[in-house]
């Protein structure tokens, strides 16, 4: 009775202390004690808190040194101490009472103190763990009881409330103390006046924050619009700012180019490296110029545009590892310094503006002033020189009558010699406007009225006429700039107009969507886009020239044009795509309508300088509200639905439906991730055997592409390899095959299997492509693999495809000894009569053949007319798709031996393909 109520007093007294006293190191030493005391006979009774990198170390405990070590410099090591990982994941108290019978404890600490048992707790509290306790004897086990065990849990869970509260007040005070700062730095931002007072601010809270003032600032040129320059840098950073800038200047750095700097701007947000040599984005160069090794990237973003960025970098050996939270708040402060930035930007850019008109201004007062000067005097040559400048020029005096006038200003103004003199200068105005009478004053925009009573555009400068400091008039020099407002007119139509059909182009399409939409939104009605893309156009470039492409652009706009409502907007997206809005209608059976109009009008053909195409388009259908809200989602989902009406020839159209976006998406997802696919090492190669069914040994393998996604797993070819070729990436995918089939072919002659051949697909993108035969050359060399056991395989579209660039590209590679197999055979549309002129080794029968050979007669036709047609000709045949031993006796029966099916193997990884080649043929 007397130890339990010594027991409650113990708790209430660390309870009153957690309420009172927010201290965390004294709670813990009273919590220690208790369970020292409660526990007599455990020798060391220690509390762990967890470290940024994982791991657990001594923070307070009795004794306070144990073998010569402050319990400070005791970490428990969870890679090593599986008992601790196990309290971790569990959160569970483990009591071992013989560590001679249990592995978890960590053997190192069990040997060095000769601990015979052991209690480890979780400090937690509310499922979050806070640490670590264990208690341990130095050779007599501590024999613990149950009441003993639940009575260190009590105190322990203390622990966890004390922790806790702890942390509680320590987050608190710290959001407290990155408000007053952010409320500190806006104090001193509203203060400054200039851009260095700001970056001095800006340089000392984050290096205050971050603990680095190796800071440098890259900002946007006012003068230069986007582009961004090297501007400023902390001057307590380890490099002056002097050397800083001429050293970017010898490097010619421009961060307009900087891939860091590009994925900064990209994404708004910081980047943080700790190692610039691991990072491919990073300028090598650059980092090891300056002797930089790690960098944090922070952003100036000021109403969603960057205006730079901020650069902290390391110099140690050992980099800086900054903390989330920091991070965060020193982003907070170069947010807060960005609204200044701007504003210094924006006014130090209309002050380079204003100065530099006011220089033009300033210089051609200085001009008129030597002219007004010259004029007084009345001379011969002063008349010359005024009537030798191609600018106007006339005088006026108070009264507002015009005193002089140049030629040119004749001329212009469409007047005979000296007949303005006398007039008032009004009378070459438009009603309701006048001289802006200044000392000087340059206007753009303005009227002058020619004598038939025509007006033009001019620009203007006024200059008072001064004698003894009295004005007496003004003169006006001008210039007609009719020419320059056309060309300017000229320039906005071509920035907002489609060329080649004269129909606005997206940015107008943008601008007009959003204004209906928006007007939609009041009126309640619905705004449709239908977006049309032109089947098989490719096919009319390719077959006739661009010229009769772009000529039939131009009837289908015009088509377009006669087969939509008035109130309806018609634009060329680009290529042979075209977007049609309809607005504010209540029905969809108007946009029905008009899709019915649009499918008319293409119904009869198009004559392309004497040549009748048909066309067709798929037409994608999106409505506002349903589909989308902004102009942009509903482009897209439009342009989603039109590629589901390509899936059918002819003329289709379909609305927008949810899927179609997810299959837009999963397109792009298979992009993204096939980009990785070859550095992350997704990709390899399995091999299909092809074997000589008349002694039944392997005489080569096909190699196959596989694709293991970390997340998805095997990738169906099927799903991936149109994407590959549509994008472009089937070249360097293709270039990985050959290569490592080769490389894994040299290993397999270097076993013993020396006759062994493999077959590699090529793609039409990559048999196109202008180094396909240096390529191969180089693999090659590079893999000392004999030519003659490469065979190339191309599909039989591929090679007629053109006839005469196909046969060339095949004599080369034929020349450098490598053998060509024509793939799928059978299944194309080729002249048999062509083959004989074609460089080829080996005729493969498509496995299309093989499913109904035995009852099928056309296919067993063909397929007898493709092993004879092969034999006639002196070429190799393979069987493709073979899988039953049918099917083998009527190919052995027609003289076909060499098999690759299902029958002999599935396609198999590298290391299987080497056991089934130890099985099925003796090494040579």
């Amino acid at each position: 009775m007397e130890i339990e109520q010594t027991r409650y007093s113990r708790l209430a007294h660390i309870t009153k202390l957690i309420n009172t006293n927010f201290e965390l190191r004294p709670l813990l030493e009273h919590v220690i004690t208790a369970i020292s005391e409660e526990v007599v006979q455990c020798d060391s009774v220690g509390i762990y808190l967890p470290q940024e990198d994982g791991n657990f170390r001594g923070y307070v405990g009795k004794p306070a040194v144990i073998n010569g070590m402050t319990l400070d410099m005791h970490v428990v090591d969870t890679e090593y101490d599986l008992l601790a990982k196990e309290v971790i994941d569990t959160k569970q108290t483990i009591y071992i009472a013989d560590t001679s019978k249990d592995n978890r404890p960590d053997p190192r600490a069990v040997a060095g103190f000769g601990i015979k048992s052991l209690l480890a707790l979780p400090i937690s509290y509310e499922g979050e763990l806070f640490g670590l306790v264990f208690l341990f004897d130095y050779g007599i086990p501590m024999d613990l009881t149950a009441d003993e065990i639940q009575t260190v849990e009590a105190y322990v869970n203390m622990a966890g409330v004390a922790i806790r509260n702890v942390k509680n007040l320590q987050r608190k005070e710290s959001i407290l103390a990155e408000k007053q700062l952010l409320l500190d730095l806006t104090r001193d931002l509203s203060m400054t006046s200039s851009m260095a007072d700001v970056m001095e601010k800006c340089f000392h809270y984050v290096g205050t924050v971050l603990k680095n003032d190796n800071i440098g600032v890259h900002l946007l040129d006012p003068i230069a619009g986007a582009k961004i320059k090297p501007a400023n840098l902390s001057a307590k950073s380890e490099w002056a700012e002097e050397d800083w800038l001429e050293k970017h200047n010898e490097l010619q750095f421009d961060p307009s180019n900087d891939r860091v700097f590009d994925a900064v701007v990209a994404s708004k947000k910081p980047i943080c490296i700790r190692d610039v040599t691991k990072d491919d984005r990073v300028n090598q160069e650059v980092c090891k110029s300056f002797g930089i090794t790690g960098m944090l990237m922070l952003p100036f973003v000021s109403m969603g545009e960057v205006l730079g960025a901020l650069v902290l970098v390391s110099f140690e050996e050992t980099n800086q590892v900054f903390c989330e939270s920091d991070i965060e708040l020193a982003q907070s402060i170069t947010e807060a310094t960005a609204s200044t930035l701007s504003n210094l930007l924006y006014m130090e850019k209309q002050e380079m503006i204003i100065e530099q008109r006011t220089s033009e201004v300033v210089l051609k007062n200085d001009e008129l002033k030597t002219v007004v000067t010259e004029l007084e005097s009345l001379s011969r040559e002063k008349e010359l020189i005024l009537n030798s400048v191609d600018e106007g020029i006339f005088g006026f005096d108070l009264n507002n009558n015009i005193t002089f006038c140049n030629r040119a200003a004749e001329s212009i103004l469409g007047y005979r010699n000296g007949e303005l003199i006398g007039q008032s200068y009004k009378n070459i105005l438009p009603e309701n406007q006048d001289l802006i009478l200044t000392s000087v004053s340059l206007e753009e925009d303005l009227k002058f009225l020619k004598k038939s009573g025509d007006d033009f555009s001019v620009e203007y400068v006024v200059s008072s006429i001064k004698e003894n400091e009295q004005v007496i008039g003004e003169v006006v020099t001008f210039r007609d700039i009719t020419k320059r407002k056309q060309l300017e007119k000229e320039i906005s139509h071509l920035a907002y107009y489609d060329h080649l059909t004269d129909l606005p182009n997206r940015i107008l399409l943008e601008d007009y969507l959003k204004q209906k939409t928006e007007k939609a939104k009041v009126s309640g009605q619905k705004v449709a886009v239908l977006y049309l893309d032109l089947d098989r156009f490719k096919i009319i470039n390719d077959s006739f020239g661009h010229s009769y492409g772009d000529m039939l652009l131009k009837n289908v706009a015009n088509r377009i044009r006669r087969s939509v409502p008035a109130d309806a907007f018609v634009s060329r997206q680009g290529g042979d795509e075209f977007t049609i809005v309809l607005p504010g209608y209540d029905n969809n059976q108007e946009v029905l309508n008009l899709v019915d109009n649009l499918i008319a009008s293409f119904t009869e053909p198009f004559s392309l300088k004497g040549n009748e195409v048909y066309i067709k388009t798929s037409i994608g259908i999106s409505v506002f509200p349903e589909h989308g809200k902004t102009a942009e989602v509903l482009i897209k989902n439009a342009d989603a639905a039109m590629y589901k009406s390509k899936e059918k020839s002819g003329t289709y159209h379909h609305f927008f439906k949810s899927e179609m976006s997810d299959w837009s998406m999963e397109s792009i997802y298979l992009e993204n991730a096939l980009y990785k696919a070859l550095e992350n090492d997704e990709l390899s190669l399995h091999y299909q055997p092809q074997v000589d069914s008349k002694t039944n040994r392997i005489i080569g393998a096909e190699a196959l592409l596989r694709w293991n996604h970390p997340t998805r797993g095997m990738v169906s070819p099927i799903e991936f390899i149109p994407v590959a070729e549509e994008t472009g990436l089937i070249v360097p995918i293709g270039k990985w095959v050959l290569l490592n089939a080769c490389k894994q072919l040299k290993k397999l002659h270097a076993q013993g299997n020396s006759n062994m051949s493999v077959s590699v697909n090529l793609s039409g993108r990559q048999f196109e492509e202008d180094d396909l035969i240096p390529m191969i050359e180089s693999i090659l060399v590079e893999t000392g693999i004999a030519p003659e056991f490469l065979h190339i395989e191309l599909t039989e579209n591929q090679i007629f495809k053109n006839t005469h660039v196909t046969l060339e590209k095949m004599r080369e590679i034929k020349a450098l000894g490598i053998k060509i197999a024509v793939d799928d055979f059978g299944t194309g549309y080729s002249s048999l009569g062509y083959l004989k002129n074609f460089p080829i080794d080996t005729l493969k029968i498509d496995r299309s053949f093989m499913f109904d050979i035995l009852t099928d007669k056309d296919n067993a036709a063909i397929t007898s007319t493709i092993i004879t047609l092969a034999q006639n000709l002196n070429l190799n045949v393979i069987a493709e798709g073979v899988e039953t031993a049918e099917q083998l006796e009527f190919l052995m029966a027609k003289n076909c031996f060499n098999i690759q099916g299902y029958y002999y193997s599935k396609p198999l990884p590298v290391e299987a393909l080497e056991n089934y080649i130890d099985i099925l043929t003796p090494k040579v």
